[in-house]
């Protein structure tokens, strides 16, 4: 039977622990687990920690942790995904798939072409919402290290980014196994319009090098699903 797992925004060790009151919210409250009731849990510190829940009311949780174990170790390809901000739903999709295909950190890319502005609490609580995705993907996949969720980033400033190899999608190029295996990965890939000529060649002047994915155009939010799930299947752990 399938141990139910949770991320826990505070340090974990062996031994008995009060959880958060929106963790123990979600578990009593939400799932009904009730005492007993073995779970796993992480911290985002790459461990992982078995035990079961000691005692369950309806404002608090406390757990007993008893073991103590790694977890799933993080792709040796690092992915910084610079993805375009778009509108509700399809940003969404876009953090959570991208987690599950293990990218390391995430950017919402403002460029020309999008849609969405975000400005002061608006943008905050978006970014709280964006990471709570990421938090339930790993929950799902089984990744025991949140990926980064960056601030929306307007693109000219993004575009500075370190990386071993810097791709930016575009039909007219090159497909990604032409390229030499890199450690780091940063990947641009735009809004819902796609990102303008002036833009490409933008990101080309800062070491950006175009690559394509095969004949069709993709949604904005199935781009990075392919472009992840090949770039870990020639350099990365699939």
């Amino acid at each position: 039977m399938r141990l139910s797992r949770f991320f826990i925004d505070a340090p974990l060790s062996l031994g008995i622990h009060a959880l958060p009151e929106a963790s123990a919210h979600y578990i009593s409250r939400v799932l009904r687990l009730s005492a007993g009731a073995a779970v796993q849990l992480f911290d985002g510190s790459g461990d992982e920690y078995r035990g079961e829940l000691a005692e369950v009311g309806k404002k608090h949780v406390n757990v007993e942790l008893r073991e103590q174990l790694r977890g799933l170790p993080e792709p040796m390809l690092r992915i910084h995904l610079g993805q375009g901000l778009s509108r509700g739903e399809r940003m969404d999709w876009a953090i959570q798939k991208a987690t599950e295909l293990g990218a390391t950190e995430i950017t919402p890319v403002v460029s020309e072409r999008c849609e969405v502005r975000l400005k002061d609490e608006r943008a905050d609580k978006r970014l709280a919402h964006w990471r709570q995705i990421a938090i339930s993907a790993c929950e799902q996949c089984g990744r025991s290290i949140i990926p980064i969720i960056h601030p929306p980033t307007p693109l000219h400033e993004w575009l500075a980014i370190e990386a071993e190899l810097k791709l930016v999608l575009h039909p007219v190029a090159e497909p990604l196994s032409a390229h030499q295996p890199p450690a780091t990965l940063a990947f641009l890939i735009g809004p819902e319009g796609g990102l303008t000529d002036a833009e490409v060649e933008q990101a080309r002047l800062s070491g950006f090098r175009p690559a394509r994915l095969g004949p069709r155009v993709l949604r904005t939010e199935t781009a990075p699903v392919v472009a992840l799930s090949l770039a870990q299947q020639l350099w990365g752990d699939f």
